[in-house]
């Protein structure tokens, strides 16, 4: 798939990816164009009674803005964020081991949403921000099976503690949208957002 707006965005503008995420650097590494990485530093806990949708939304908006404010005026900052919901409930990323066991039981057997929102601003403010809905459906797994992959690491740092495109795949049985939205950057989004940016 091609990206002409991201494309012709990149070409105008130093984009700067505002995310630690390796998943998210080999996504947008892929669609050919040239940036640069930040990490932001905000804190992630939802408001009292905000729905996921606007959580994942205001998140990526943050990310993006922290970033921007430290960035030169032909800067445009990628912001991301990525939230797992399971029934009402959003399921971040897991403080420990015994956090982690306690989120893939939870799921197993189970659909839940992903939502992945993305962000673009700039120095003097905010451009563009959406966010992308995939429902995924997992397999019944066994204690021993989710005592084994949180041994291998994988599910620290992931919201939902699983990693679809990696050694958590044996999670999922399948999934109704884009993977992209799983992993965490929707590419398709991202292009419609930097078209937006354009034609402002």
């Amino acid at each position: 798939m091609t990206y002409p707006n991201l494309i012709r965005l990149a070409s105008r503008f130093r984009l700067v990816l505002g995310s630690r995420s390796p998943r998210r650097v080999e996504l947008l590494r892929a669609t050919g164009i040239s940036f640069v990485q930040r990490i932001p530093a905000i804190e992630e806990n939802p408001r009292s009674g905000e729905p996921p949708y606007d959580y994942a939304v205001r998140l990526a908006e943050e990310k993006a803005l922290e970033i921007a404010a430290g960035c030169g005026p032909d800067d445009i900052v990628l912001g991301c964020d990525t939230i797992v919901v399971l029934g009402d409930q959003i399921l971040q990323k897991p403080a420990d081991p015994d956090d982690a066991h306690r989120l893939l039981s939870e799921l197993s057997g189970k659909q839940h949403v992903v939502y992945s929102a993305l962000a673009l601003a700039r120095r003097a403010g905010l451009l563009k921000s959406g966010c992308e809905l995939t429902t995924v459906y997992f397999h019944s797994v066994t204690t021993q099976q989710i005592t084994d992959y949180i041994l291998s690491g994988e599910p620290m740092d992931k919201a939902g503690a699983y990693g679809i495109q990696g050694m958590g795949s044996f999670l999922v049985d399948r999934i109704e949208g884009n993977l992209d939205t799983v992993v965490g950057l929707p590419r398709s989004l991202l292009d419609r957002l930097a078209g937006e940016v354009l034609h402002c």
